[in-house]
């Protein structure tokens, strides 16, 4: 028959071999594609204009704290007695306040006071809340009752109310501030790592980790904390506004930064007698307040849908 001769043979070899040649050549360019893991990040992130409008605003917010005293036109702290209380004119973009001084240059040192308070309260409560969260949801049992029974304690009390609670305590100044507002997030840390816990430390891994005889701590710093660590990332990002807004709250009743420091709480609080005066002296501090907190959150909900896909979402 012609179906068994080897010509014939020979022509169905070829085909096949042309056959898979095209496949291949399919298969290559997707494989060439492959999207890596940071260009995942970067298309997620980067997505959506709100987040990027966030993102400028911070990296605005940290380079104009840096150069601070390059920025500003005239002294934060000098007073003009003979100029107080100007309207915004060539001079003072944003006018004086009730003793002369520059309303632009103390709102340009004040980034520096909110982004310190930002970063140092919120390294407090993650330093403490991520340690008592591991340690309750690694261990369990007494530890577990008495650390959350703390926590729980914690979280009866608003967040503001807490910060006023251990800001009286301590005293005024920034770095008790700082403590006071690092201490009144510690819950939040806590509860979010303790709950991430539970669900990795019955991973097959973490069995494995056991099964050879790592130590308990080498399991928790190893294995389970850099697992989560995502979820942390974001309540980081999120935490910097609140702990922002809880500062301009604590200065704004006059327990924050002590006079003449320059801090935005402080100085809508100042502003808010000469309110139908000079509306600036309120409203220039309280926008500044108002766009730090929303950028943290819009970055922070960028990173939430970036490290976790699971959460995508629209805004």
């Amino acid at each position: 028959m012609a179906c068994s001769t080897p010509g014939y043979a020979i022509n169905k070899i070829e085909v096949e071999i042309e056959e898979m040649d095209a496949s291949l050549g399919a298969i290559q360019p997707a494989t060439q594609a492959r999207v890596t893991e940071f260009q995942r990040f970067s298309r997620v992130f980067f997505g959506r204009k709100v987040v990027i409008f966030g993102f400028i605003i911070i990296l605005v917010l940290i380079i104009t704290a840096i150069f601070a005293p390059l920025l500003v036109p005239y002294n934060p702290y000098g007073q003009d007695l003979a100029h107080a209380l100007q309207h915004p004119n060539s001079k003072h973009w944003l006018g004086t306040d009730e003793i002369g001084r520059d309303v632009l240059s103390r709102l340009i040192y004040g980034t520096r006071t909110s982004l310190m308070v930002g970063v140092v309260a919120v390294g407090v409560a993650a330093a403490i809340g991520v340690t008592l969260g591991l340690v309750s949801g690694y261990f369990g049992g007494w530890a577990d009752n008495i650390i959350m029974r703390l926590i729980d304690a914690l979280m009866a009390i608003p967040g503001l109310v807490l910060a006023l609670i251990f800001a009286a305590m301590l005293g005024g100044g920034l770095k008790n501030i700082m403590v006071a507002i690092g201490i009144s997030l510690v819950p939040t840390y806590s509860r979010l790592m303790r709950g991430q816990v539970f669900s990795v430390k019955g991973a097959d891994f973490i069995l494995a980790a056991h099964s050879l005889g790592a130590k308990d701590i080498r399991i928790m710093l190893r294995h389970i904390l850099p697992n989560c660590l995502p979820p942390l990332i974001v309540l980081v990002t999120l935490q910097l506004g609140m702990a922002i807004l809880t500062e301009a709250g604590l200065s704004y009743i006059g327990i924050g930064i002590a006079p003449p420091g320059a801090a935005w709480g402080s100085m809508v609080s100042e502003g808010y007698r000469f309110l139908l005066m000079n509306p600036v002296l309120s409203f220039a501090p309280g926008l500044s307040i108002m766009l730090v907190v929303l950028a943290f959150n819009l970055v922070g909900d960028g990173l939430r849908d970036a490290l976790d896909p699971r959460l995508r979402g629209v805004l």
